[in-house]
């Protein structure tokens, strides 16, 4: 039996072994628990967004991808709209950023969730080992408030109902 699509999919990546790209998946677990009772929203992380994921993008109201990026300040956290890329990868491509996954996701399916946002964290770095660097660390409280935030806004403007 397949499930109701989500109101609201949360798609982490990340690797845990590689100090702070994994915030992905610490989000994803800390959005499970956080959402657990919320029928509407699902979580999925993996340590990257492949094509397999279009489906469950082009069934969902809302969309919110979590990743970490060495391209801006360790620690910051920002959350922006995103848009499908304008190009395709091709389907053997097994690693996506978000734009591209919703390019493929419009192409595959012909549709694209009502909203799609993107939580980046700022890595400090991405060195073989676990936990996280102190500037990390440190705005996890930012980063969880903003995601509930979001989550809460979604959930909000769907009303239940698919746009």
């Amino acid at each position: 039996m397949k499930s109701q699509p989500a109101r609201c999919l949360i798609l982490a990546c990340g690797n845990t072994l590689r100090e702070d790209d994994g915030i992905g998946p610490w989000l994803a677990a800390w959005a499970l628990e956080r959402f657990q009772f919320e029928r509407g929203v699902r979580v999925l992380s993996s340590q990257q967004w492949t094509p397999e994921l279009a489906q469950d993008i082009a069934e969902a109201e809302s969309v919110i991808f979590i990743d970490c990026a060495m391209n801006v300040p360790p620690g910051s956290v920002r959350l922006v709209g995103i848009e499908p890329s304008g190009e395709t990868p091709g389907l053997a491509t097994h690693h996506l950023d978000a734009s591209q996954v919703l390019s493929l996701t419009k192409e595959l399916y012909g549709a694209t969730p009502r909203v799609s946002l993107l939580l980046t964290f700022g890595a400090g770095s991405l060195e073989l080992r676990e936990g996280f660097s102190e500037a990390v660390r440190a705005a996890l409280p930012e980063a969880c408030a903003q995601l509930e935030s979001a989550v809460l806004r979604m959930l909000a403007d769907s009303g239940g109902r698919r746009m």
